[in-house]
């Protein structure tokens, strides 16, 4: 049997196909993604199937861009020989609340609830959703199994998820949850597998367009950097991070309706609002414009300043990961951290750092450092896939 993992965003689905046999996960056999989905746009396929690349244009049927997507994967999954059946399809849920702390089936009174923590997570919750509906529509009959990006963080302290605001409010759940958890949940496993100190102190960077750190103790996650929403902690490709209250305050008293807050917090701001250039890193490292590079020192700074605060709550460091986009590629990023954090005893060595390029997890430390260094190319693809399969054999 096999499990389809998917991610739907408000213009593209990214899919995987992994086979399953004992109840464990073996490498994807199929993967690609479908871009250009929003109304209008110019739709098409990118895939890759034991070592092949292919691209694919396509004319949509006067159907829902979403909707057709479908029934194109539906008809590459029949055209693919040999591809073992679908046992069901894993989502990446961004916000699970209170209430969802582990892999669920989904049903139309989850999805409902679901939908109103929407305003939590606008940038991936609607989309998710969406694309679970229309998930049961093409794919009728095969169960949809809903993974939340907040429930690796249940394990964390009632002081690290306390808002100080009047019970009334907190009584709502209006707390702090913590995101990336699927990614997280993948990294200390990988962690666990290559290093005798992955149960000791771990700090642990996913970083991407999305950006969070992580602290966690005997592999449980104690604190995260991300808060109530997905706009709190470090600074990001689109997003400002932790942010006074009182600038929101300032904002509205200047006018700003509550979708232009919004707008400016999830999609303007971050790297893109700091250079005006671009959210992508290696577009701003690219550019000679003085703004670029305030938005890459601006960055890094910010994820130092976190960094402190989440080394404080382990009362120590023992280990150190990178992860995501920026986090397994940028080879100078690492070194800048490494460096201001040298208090720690933490040492990387120069030539394996410059090796890690993403494709295999890799310790990055010398053999001086007092803290191990690795970077650990996320797979939440097969995080979501393993909790599937855990789920339904349960």
């Amino acid at each position: 049997m096999a499990i389809l993992t998917v991610n739907a965003g408000s213009s593209s689905l990214k899919f995987s196909i992994y086979p399953a046999l004992h109840g464990s996960v073996l490498p994807a056999l199929l993967s690609g993604t479908f871009e250009g989905l929003e109304p209008g746009g110019n739709s098409g396929l990118r895939y890759s199937h034991l070592g092949n690349e292919k691209v694919v244009s396509y004319s949509d049927t006067g159907e829902d861009p979403f909707i057709s997507a479908l029934l194109h994967l539906k008809e590459l999954l029949l055209d693919i020989k040999d591809l073992p059946p679908i046992l069901a399809v894993a989502h990446r849920i961004v916000h699970g609340g209170s209430e969802f702390n582990q892999a669920v089936i989904a049903t139309d009174t989850i999805l409902d609830k679901l939908s109103k923590m929407s305003m939590l997570a606008p940038l991936h919750q609607p989309h998710s959703l969406d694309g679970v509906r229309a998930f049961s529509l093409v794919f009728p009959g095969i169960p949809q199994v809903l993974c939340f990006d907040t429930a690796f963080h249940r394990t964390m302290s009632n002081l690290e998820t306390s808002l100080a605001l009047p019970k009334e409010i907190t009584d709502q759940g209006v707390r702090r949850y913590g995101f990336h958890g699927i990614s997280y949940q993948y990294i200390i496993g990988e962690l666990i597998e290559c290093s005798s100190k992955a149960k000791e102190k771990v700090l642990m960077a996913h970083l991407g367009n999305g950006a969070s750190l992580c602290a966690a103790i005997d592999g449980k996650s104690i604190a995260t950097t991300m808060g109530f929403s997905a706009l709190d902690g470090l600074m990001m490709g689109t997003r400002s991070g932790s942010l006074d209250a009182g600038v929101v305050m300032y904002l509205v008293e200047r006018g700003y309706t509550h979708d232009q807050l919004q707008d400016l917090l999830y999609r303007k701001s971050g790297l893109l609002g700091v250079s005006t250039i671009s959210a992508d890193m290696r577009k701003l490292k690219a550019n000679t414009n003085p703004l670029a590079k305030e938005a890459i020192e601006l960055f890094t700074y910010r994820l130092i300043r976190e960094s402190g605060a989440m080394i404080a709550c382990l009362g120590g460091l023992d280990a150190l990961s990178f992860s995501g986009g920026i986090g397994e590629h940028d080879v100078l990023l690492r070194s800048q951290v490494c460096k201001k954090l040298g208090w720690l005893g933490i040492e990387l060595d120069e030539e394996l750092n410059r090796q890690a390029v993403g494709n295999l997890t890799l310790k990055i430390s010398s053999q001086k450092s007092r803290v191990e260094i690795w970077v650990v190319p996320t797979d939440e693809g097969v995080m979501t896939a393993q909790e599937a399969i855990n789920l339904l054999r349960s």
